[in-house]
């Protein structure tokens, strides 16, 4: 059984950081990718950046790059976001997401696990 846990969310005031957790359980992590995704109200939801499992690459949302970094810790099972510079529009739900593929997928529909979500507000 599939188990993904985000913890870590929490408010913050514009230009601060936070960083966001992923514990994962039950993958086959050898072939599989893990991803962010956030969701504002009213707004559908919005891939963040993604990372293969095996590799360590990393694959970003253009409007995030640079500020935000996903990254992977193979012994604990666990992804993490850290997110820099931060902005009001960067407040929403974050979810963590888990795909049985190697392969890079930036749509919520192309992965298989979600997490339960985390909140992340950002202050002016």
């Amino acid at each position: 059984q599939v188990q993904l846990v985000e913890s870590g969310g929490g408010l913050v005031q514009a230009g601060g950081s936070l960083s966001l957790s992923c514990a994962a359980s039950g993958l086959t992590f050898s072939s599989c990718t893990m991803g962010w995704f956030r969701q504002a109200p009213g707004k559908e939801r919005e891939f963040v950046a993604t990372i293969n499992w095996s590799s360590g690459i990393p694959y970003y949302a253009d409007s995030l790059k640079g500020r935000f970094t996903i990254s992977r810790d193979s012994a604990k099972n666990t992804m993490y976001l850290q997110m820099n510079s931060l902005k009001p529009e960067d407040t929403a739900v974050y979810y963590c997401a888990a795909r049985s593929s190697p392969t890079f997928h930036t749509g919520p529909r192309g992965y298989d696990y979600w997490g339960q979500g985390t909140q992340v507000t950002v202050t002016s």
